[in-house]
């Protein structure tokens, strides 16, 4: 299996109005064509989303996950859109030993459900929600090494027909959107960021431990709450030495947002 960082938009945008009409029309196109672009059927789907933080890595273990509402201020529909796809227990605890053989400790919340990270592009992506998923946190403290860490780790799972999915934006300011003196600092961190993935391999890890460093790193990303792009981290590190490369990128609400694909 490839592994994926994917937009997954602002809030549930794919599912309501939007000022103006089509704004998301081509990030759900994308999304919807994921699947046709897999080499099978996935056997299970690990989402890592920048909308949950804990202290150590943690798991979805729930056999059932419910859903987390986690946007405010949208049309009531948002509040009862459905994502009925069955966890996989078993996947999450192995997950979470494979992560404590590397070093990096991790739990399994039995009680845990998925964020609109996980929930509103799966339901673009894999919409008969008949797959099982298993949603991976962030380390609260965005250390960018410890999450290709935490990649590395699970990338035996690609050759067991797991997909591997880094669910955040590339370009995450709320400042930024809609503010057209940010269009040009967001084009030149998105390719930075291009350069980056594309590098090989050796060389993209390091660039990415070092990303703060790159133009604009930090009006694309806020000090502190670069949480949008850690799941980049994870998906790059499980890709181990597959290639990768810009798959979608378009301009919304002023700012450049893509998505990367490896292997």
């Amino acid at each position: 299996m490839p592994t994926f960082f994917i937009p997954h938009g602002a809030g549930p945008c794919f599912f309501m109005d939007w000022n103006p009409p089509g704004t998301w029309d081509r990030m759900a196109g994308f999304l919807k064509g994921i699947a046709g672009t897999l080499p099978e059927r996935p056997r299970a789907v690990v989402v890592v989303s920048g909308h949950w933080l804990e202290r150590d890595f943690a798991l979805t273990g729930h056999a059932s996950p419910p859903l987390v509402y986690d946007y405010s201020g949208f049309p009531a529909h948002t509040y009862e859109l459905r994502y009925p796809a069955p966890g996989d227990p078993a996947l999450a605890a192995r997950i979470a030993g494979l992560l404590g053989d590397a070093g990096l400790p991790a739990s399994v919340d039995l009680a845990r459900g998925f964020d609109h990270g996980v929930f509103i592009p799966l339901k673009l992506v894999i919409p008969a929600a008949d797959i099982p998923v298993v949603q991976l946190s962030l380390r609260r403290d965005l250390d960018p090494a410890a999450h290709i860490q935490a990649g590395r780790a699970l990338a035996a799972l690609r050759d067991e027909g797991v997909l591997i999915l880094g669910s955040g934006m590339s370009f995450h300011n709320m400042r930024g959107y809609g503010a057209a003196r940010y269009t040009p600092m967001s084009a030149r961190f998105d390719e930075w960021l291009t350069a980056a993935v594309e590098a090989p391999p050796t060389e993209r890890d390091a660039l990415l431990r070092d990303w703060s460093g790159a133009p604009h790193a930090r009006d694309s990303h806020p000090p502190g709450a670069e949480e949008h792009l850690l799941p980049l981290m994870v998906a790059a590190g499980a890709a181990g030495d597959a290639p990768g490369r810009k798959v979608y990128s378009e301009e919304v609400m002023k700012t450049t947002l893509s998505a990367f694909r490896f292997g």
